[in-house]
């Protein structure tokens, strides 16, 4: 029951493609633009609460982003 190699990085390419599609760069999502970068390269777990943040700063359907992470975890 624990995270495969690889889960983590589709989590953070999701939210990477959100951030994208609202036209937002990493260093306007956040200070230090590292933060970003580290969940979003797979190097830095969120847990809920943040991606629920994440998902409201990029005015982003929490339930659509995490629908895809589901979908894409299971290729």
């Amino acid at each position: 029951m624990w995270v495969r190699p690889g889960e983590q990085r589709v989590v953070g390419e999701c939210l990477a493609v959100a951030r994208q599609c609202a036209g937002i760069t990493q260093r306007d999502l956040a200070a230090p633009q590292s933060f970003v970068s580290a969940y979003e390269n797979g190097q830095r777990r969120i847990d809920l609460l943040e991606f629920l943040a994440i998902a409201e700063a990029l005015k982003a359907d929490p339930l659509a982003v995490f629908a895809k992470i589901v979908e894409r975890r299971s290729e």
